[in-house]
Formats: structure tokens, C-alpha cells, sequence
């Protein structure tokens, strides 16, 4: 049987695609599937710096695609994960040396080795989009909870929906008092703009910049609430799309509810 490949896009720089990106990666691999990253970011790469591979990187996508070197040989593996790869952008080609049927090819080659690929498409709607999606079997399209992101998000469906690939959504960065105290959009009003399947919501946590600035996975630290999120992303990824999304502001009136409990409680005693 032959692996999915995914693109993983936004339209709006700036929303933590890359950081997803590499999180639900990391936890398909950890979930036993063979699974590779490639950065279509061709000239700006930093998939290497999020993962902690950036001495390790010999050959790149493109040198696959040229002919100058092996699969095998551009793939690189994780330092602590052993089914997960990457597959770096070049950081000296031109933006347009990759054509869309360049990316049919590599991708008809990496079906037959990984389980899953996911390609983590630069912000925009330009060359680098194109290249992405023309291989993808499905798309999951991280958006933030701010009108601009919004709007790039719903452009990108668009073009998504017109290629036949139907996309998942993924709320980044959500902040509980923030959409409480309504300055924030909820998920809500997000999938009722974009009307696409929520794949996952994902709190604002702080041990996301830590793990991107020391290239270490999120999804080990049982602390992090992103880290726990994208677990569950990669499940319903994986086979179980039924999995429960749990709601940032439902755990959050949880708690609220349970101390009000116990403050009642020992008021009373």
C-alpha cells in the first residue's frame, strides 16, 4: 500500500506552520509510521532549525530532483525518532527550478518509502504552493484566530477545493481569556467562515518557542499543551478522525467550574 502525502499550508506567513508541521510528524512517527518532511521552502528554509538537523544537511530536495544525488541520501534522520526524516530545501536555488511535475515525480518516489509525507508549503500562493499541491493527496491548512489569517486561509481552500484536494483545519495559538473576553475569534466563528473539518485546536504555549529554539520535539514533553494537541492531530490523521477535539476554553471552564466546587466547599466546612 502506498503512503499519503499531505500538504501542509497556510497562506499567511507567521502562523506556526512549521513548528505543526514538524510536531505531527514527530507524533506519526511515534505512532510507528514511517514518515518524511520535505521543505518546499526553496531559499528560506528553517524545517532543519525547528528539527535540530541543520549540521546534518548534505543534499536537498532540489539535488534529488537534478539528479545529483539519492532519496536515500538527501533524507535525513531524526536524532531521537529513527521512522522520521527530512528532506531540507535548498537555501541556494532559484525559487522556480522546481517544476509541479518534478514534485509528481518525487512524490510517486516517496509513497513507496514513507507512510506519510508532509510537505510544508511557504506562506503564499505563488510558485512554491503550486510546486506543493500538485502531488497532495490531502491538505491540512493551519490558520490563526485573527481576521487576516483567516482570510489567507479561506483563499488557499479555495485553490485547494479547485485541484479536487479537500482541506482539514488546524486553529493555532488560541487563547482562552483572549476569545472569552471576545478580542480573540473563537474556533466557532472560524469553521463557520471557512466551513472545513477541524482537524485540531491548539493552545497558546510558550514551550513551543523553547522547542523551536533548541530543535527539540514538543510532543515528548507531557507538559506542553501543544505538544498534547498535536498528538491527537496525528491520530485523527492516522486512522482515527472520530478522536474527540478537546476544546482549549471547555478544559478551561472545567477547572473554573471544579475550584468554584472546592472554594464553596471549604467556605462552607
Amino acid at each position: 500500500m502506498e503512503g499519503k502525502v499531505i500538504v501542509m499550508t497556510s497562506g499567511k506567513g507567521g502562523v506556526g506552520k512549521t513548528t505543526v508541521t514538524a510536531s505531527i510528524g514527530a507524533a506519526l512517527a511515534q505512532q510507528g509510521k514511517r514518515v518524511a518532511i520535505v521543505d518546499m521552502d526553496i531559499g528560506l528554509r528553517n524545517m532543519d532549525v525547528v528539527m535540530g538537523l541543520e549540521n546534518r544537511i548534505v543534499f536537498n530536495v532540489v539535488d534529488i530532483i537534478q539528479g545529483r544525488c539519492k532519496l536515500k541520501q538527501a533524507a535525513i534522520k531524526d536524532r531521537k525518532i529513527d521512522n522520521l526524516f527530512l528532506i531540507p530545501a535548498s537555501q541556494s536555488d532559484d525559487k522556480e527550478v522546481i517544476k509541479p511535475e518534478n514534485m509528481v515525480w518525487l512524490t510517486n518516489k516517496l509513497r513507496k518509502e514513507f507512510d506519510f509525507t508532509l510537505l510544508d508549503c511557504p506562506a503564499g500562493i505563488e510558485h512554491g504552493f503550486k510546486n506543493s499541491i500538485a502531488a497532495a493527496d490531502e491538505a491540512v491548512v493551519i490558520c490563526t484566530p485573527d481576521v487576516s489569517a483567516v482570510r489567507d486561509a479561506d483563499r488557499v481552500i479555495g485553490l485547494l477545493y479547485a485541484r479536487s484536494i479537500t482541506p482539514k483545519l488546524v486553529v493555532n495559538r488560541i487563547v482562552p481569556k483572549m476569545v472569552e473576553s471576545g478580542d480573540m475569534l473563537s474556533h466557532e466563528d472560524i469553521v463557520d467562515v471557512l466551513s472545513i473539518d477541524l482537524v485540531g485546536l491548539v493552545e497558546m504555549d510558550e514551550l513551543v518557542v523553547i522547542s523551536s529554539n533548541t530543535g527539540t520535539s514538543l510532543i515528548s514533553n507531557k507538559e506542553s499543551k501543544a505538544g498534547m494537541a498535536f498528538q491527537r492531530i496525528a491520530m485523527r490523521l492516522n486512522g482515527h478522525p472520530d478522536l474527540p477535539i478537546e476544546n482549549p476554553l471547555a478544559q478551561k471552564g472545567f477547572w473554573k467550574k471544579i475550584g468554584k466546587k472546592l472554594a464553596r466547599k471549604n467556605k462552607d466546612a
